[in-house]
């Protein structure tokens, strides 16, 4: 949704970049770039005078004026202003002393309050609490059945006495929506549900009747928590209605919907300002699971392109299995390859995380990779399950035994083509690299620990060629001998080398093959009498 917004601002301080010092000129131009791109994105006038002013007083002050690098004192100070106009602060939910928790849901018809009801008592549910869904709107066509359907998703009990409207277009109110909600309350306190959830009936505009309506719940249910729920897409109009809603059932908080839109997000950067109240939630898909607690400061980073790395990590927690973590983390620090199974698994808990664009978007700098996100195909991961899941256990374990013709049927049974299948397996082959080197201890290329030289991931920034550099000169590696009379001396030095002082003094007191002796001492007649070799090794020894 802020795209436009993060590129207009990104664009403007890149023209700050290594300047030494910043002239008053310069800091008009770049307030009246800003100021341009607050508009562009729909934000209301008084919010975005308001903005541009503290951050040109503050970019005037000594605070830039005295800083290393005044171009990113710039950018600090219109971040910090951003979080200023968000809300400052992450608002939590109020949960009554004495359950149960009464939260009561307003807004405008289509705004996303019944999906929404279902998000919120999916994500209490998930932290221990027991809610109730209360279908208080019996206005909506079908809205009563909509709740019902999405609270048995969410896995969450509805309280539903009344059908509601069933599909007739009317003005008139249906049924009592104010005793439908008190009587849901009390429903919550007979069977022990600690958070109630009140969907209430919206308009297409603001009327006397809703508010009345929206009212009258309120009275009677005396919530703890009044939500008004805002589409992020309606703009300008955002701030009329938030003020409408405060002066007629004023709310304690907002949720901003169907904020993964491409609408320019005016809205969420409006409504906490001229509300006065907290944007405390998002929803950000049509998942149940779409739906996140709303943090000013990593959206003001996300808009400035910072990315959120604290959210992804949240999501990552949530959506992968600690067990699976745990033994794979283990399976890397035995030095066991990894294979194609553990590499489905892996794509699979992905998966759980949600849309592969949200996830690599909240990476700090992927604004600049904007054209190569929106052209990434999310099936290509449902592909690559599709090629994996088409070998056998066996060629999953080791993928070097798969041969051309074995290529050709993976290729068939996935319903992809041979090339496809061969990019898999060399991009499989440099992972399994990445991961052996992991076991070693060296960790990640370019993080500490890390040994030189070590490839990147293909596609990857900093993988790949060597640096050009003096490098000291490589030494030479001798070859095995064609010659078989020679071949098989080698193997006897090569035996009687490591069998002898060519074990490492971390290993003593016992040689690589468990054999004891000093370090240096070559091996008795006895010690290669009781060796144990291979099936057939004995004869590489010219056969001793």
């Amino acid at each position: 949704m802020f795209n436009s917004l993060s590129d207009r601002l990104t664009s403007t301080f890149k023209n700050l970049r290594g300047r030494g010092r910043l002239s008053e000129a310069d800091i008009d131009a770049t307030v009246r770039e800003i100021r341009r791109a607050l508009l562009d994105a729909d934000v209301a006038v008084p919010v975005v005078r308001q903005f541009t002013a503290s951050v040109r007083e503050r970019a005037l002050s000594a605070e830039v004026s005295g800083a290393l690098n005044p171009a990113q004192q710039v950018v600090k100070i219109v971040n910090d202003e951003l979080v200023g106009i968000l809300g400052g602060e992450t608002r939590a939910l109020q949960l009554a002393k004495t359950p149960p928790t009464v939260i009561m849901l307003a807004g405008l018809q289509g705004a996303g309050k019944t999906t929404l009801a279902g998000k919120l008592g999916l994500a209490l549910k998930e932290q221990g609490h027991t809610p109730l869904l209360v279908a208080a709107d019996l206005q909506r066509p079908n809205a009563v059945t909509q709740l019902s359907v999405v609270a048995e998703r969410a896995g969450v009990p509805v309280f539903a006495p009344h059908p509601g409207n069933q599909g007739m277009e009317t003005d008139a109110v249906i049924g009592d929506p104010v005793g439908v909600a008190r009587q849901g309350v009390a429903e919550a306190r007979a069977k022990q549900h600690d958070v109630v959830i009140v969907d209430t009936a919206g308009r297409l505009g603001v009327d006397q009747v809703l508010m009345q309506q929206a009212a009258d719940i309120r009275d009677a249910v005396t919530p703890d928590e009044v939500l008004f729920v805002i589409d992020a897409m309606i703009g300008q109009d955002a701030v009329a209605t938030a003020q409408a809603f405060l002066a007629g059932v004023d709310f304690t908080g907002v949720v901003l919907s169907k904020l993964d839109g491409d609408a320019r997000g005016g809205a969420a950067l409006s409504v906490a300002t001229v509300t006065g109240r907290p944007i405390m939630f998002a929803s950000t898909g049509e998942k149940l699971t779409d739906f996140e607690v709303f943090h000013p400061d990593r959206m003001a980073s996300r808009i400035l392109d910072m990315g959120d790395v604290l959210t992804l990590i949240e999501q990552a927690e949530r959506a992968f299995d600690a067990g699976e973590a745990e033994k794979m983390a283990a399976k890397v620090a035995s030095g066991e390859d990894f294979t194609l199974s553990d590499f489905l698994v892996q794509m699979q808990q992905m998966k759980k995380l949600g849309s592969m664009k949200k996830m690599l978007g909240m990476l700090p700098g992927m604004a600049q990779m904007r054209d190569q996100l929106e052209n990434f195909d999310e099936r290509e991961v449902d592909r690559v399950q599709a090629i994996i899941q088409s070998m056998t256990p066996a060629e999953r374990d080791n993928p070097k035994i798969i041969n051309g013709s074995r290529r050709a049927r993976i290729a068939r049974g996935s319903g992809q083509t041979t090339s496809a299948v061969n990019g898999l397996l060399d991009r499989f082959t440099q992972a399994q690299k990445m991961m052996r080197q992991m076991g070693k201890g060296g960790g990640l290329p370019g993080m500490p620990g890390g040994m030189p030289g070590m490839p990147g991931m293909p596609g990857m920034p900093g993988g790949g060629k060597k640096s050009r550099g003096k490098q000291a000169p490589a030494k030479a590696k001798k070859g095995k001998s064609g010659n078989p009379a020679k071949r098989a001396q080698q193997e006897r030095e090569a035996m009687a080398k490591a069998l002898g002082g060519g074990v490492a003094p971390s290993s003593a007191p016992g040689s690589a093959f468990g054999m004891g002796g000093a370090k240096g001492a070559q091996p008795t007649e006895q010690d290669l009498a009781n060796l144990e070799l291979p099936a057939g090794f004995d004869k590489l020894l010219g056969g001793r």
